[in-house]
């Protein structure tokens, strides 16, 4: 949608120079036509420089706001499977898991990895949904797979619950408040 606006600024400013410059020729014809040929690339050029700036990470930095930040959701894919699912909440409790019993935890860490435990438990809500809608239909093999998945994710959160400090998960900084 931008680089599509973009262009279309361009082209009108293209247009706007030519006809400009054909009304320049009709009421002054002294003026040499090679100044034509010298305008069109050069605004077509500071055009390109221009969005090079404006695409640049340093101008979408300073266009970054709090807001943007706090309302940005993560797209999910539409159709996560089970397994996919079950693997993300092992690998980030896993994680949680060793960020607590590997480096000394401050409370800023405790408070980070109960707020991806508790990702990780919504997680898991979801995908004992998308388990139990699966089960019924689904071939043995396939149940067995959906049933491993589903243990492998439980195991999983019980580690990391274990590691996280029980007042950590009773409520955060910001909910005592």
């Amino acid at each position: 949608m931008r680089r599509g606006m973009f262009k279309l600024g361009v082209a009108v400013v293209l247009v706007v120079e030519v006809v400009g410059f054909l009304l320049l020729t009709l009421v002054t014809p002294a003026v040499p036509a090679w100044v034509l040929v010298l305008l069109l690339p050069l605004t077509v050029g500071i055009a390109l420089v221009v969005r090079r700036e404006l695409d640049s990470p340093a101008h979408r930095l300073r266009r970054l706001s709090p807001e943007a930040i706090t309302g940005h959701r993560p797209r999910r894919p539409a159709a996560e499977s089970p397994e996919t699912l079950s693997r993300s909440i092992a690998e980030r409790a896993g994680e949680i898991r060793r960020a607590l019993t590997e480096l000394p935890a401050d409370e800023t860490r405790v408070e980070m990895c109960a707020l991806g435990y508790r990702a990780c438990a919504n997680d898991m809500i979801t995908l004992t949904h998308l388990i139990n809608e699966a089960l019924p239909n689904a071939p043995l093999l396939r149940r067995l797979k959906l049933r491993r998945a589903r243990k492998r994710a439980i195991d999983a959160l019980a580690e990391a619950r274990e590691a996280i400090p029980s007042e950590a998960l009773r409520a955060s900084r910001q909910e005592q408040q």
